[in-house]
């Protein structure tokens, strides 16, 4: 599924390719539907705005606000088309499903897993941690939200057949010449990396594929937005890191989210 693999489906369709797997196909749709459920927060199409900062390949620049106007009209997932196994493309696009890749992934996995008989693990991919039902004791996985700011973990959260997953700018960036700093998650709308009030976003939810989008897309929104997103779809909980030292949790994790002693953060819990 990475866009970046030249022997990927994905990498086939940005080269012209039309039809693709049945399980492709599935996960391409699903990347559309989310992204009509955010307005666009989360695009699969944004890759070669990420090709244009040098995230796919670590070849890092700031690119001219000429040529980033010229590559958003390269982007959209309005214009990405899915029919069967059929995929369609306008000219000069390019989808990269990194952004749900991992939590489809994880979800693959306990599949996979079930199938053979397991009922208890716990998977990690990077950002991404998936439980397969409870401990063999019994109790719930204990899952760690890192400090965006490095040093001691946030907190921890509970959890039993569930997913956690953290988006943040922190994860991946780098400095320009001039000293600022450029963040990998950008902004499907501007094509800048997001300059908001948050610095995570972690969701817990029963669906990987979600979880792993929805982190990115609130992430984008910013604090405010999550929230309102929250209250009209639900389906899921959340923890947000902003900006100015608060971690907001929705009540769903109120008896699931232990502190950690001496953070120096606010906790909060969201209304609904």
């Amino acid at each position: 599924l990475a866009a970046q693999k030249d022997d990927s489906e994905i990498a086939a369709v940005n080269d012209g390719a039309e039809v693709v797997s049945e399980e492709t196909a599935a996960l391409l749709r699903r990347a559309l539907e989310i992204a009509a459920e955010t307005n666009g927060a989360y695009d699969p199409t944004v890759y070669p705005l990420m090709r244009a900062w040098g995230f796919t390949d670590g070849n890092y620049r700031v690119p001219a606000d000429a040529e980033l106007d010229a590559l958003l009209q390269t982007t959209g997932w309005t214009e990405v088309s899915v029919d069967g196994t059929t995929t369609s493309l306008p000219e000069g696009f390019a989808l990269d499903l990194g952004g749900i890749g991992k939590g489809y992934a994880a979800g693959r996995c306990k599949e996979i897993l079930k199938a053979h008989g397991v009922t208890s693990a716990l998977l990690s991919l990077g950002g991404n941690v998936s439980a397969l039902g409870s401990k063999p004791d019994g109790t719930a996985w204990t899952v760690a939200i890192e400090n965006p700011d490095g040093g001691a973990y946030l907190g921890t959260v509970q959890i039993t057949d569930q997913c956690v997953v953290t988006s943040g700018g922190y994860q991946r960036y780098f400095t320009g010449p001039d000293g600022t700093v450029y963040q990998h998650i950008l902004d499907p709308k501007t094509g800048w990396p997001v300059q908001g009030d948050l610095l995570s976003v972690t969701i817990v939810a029963d669906n990987g594929t979600m979880a792993d989008a929805y982190s990115t897309a609130l992430y984008v929104m910013g604090r405010e937005a999550a929230q309102d997103f929250w209250r009209q779809n639900g389906g899921f909980d959340m923890v947000l890191i902003t900006k100015d030292g608060q971690v907001l949790y929705t009540p769903g994790l109120a008896d699931k989210l232990t502190e950690t002693e001496g953070s120096g953060y606010a906790y909060a819990c969201i209304e609904p």
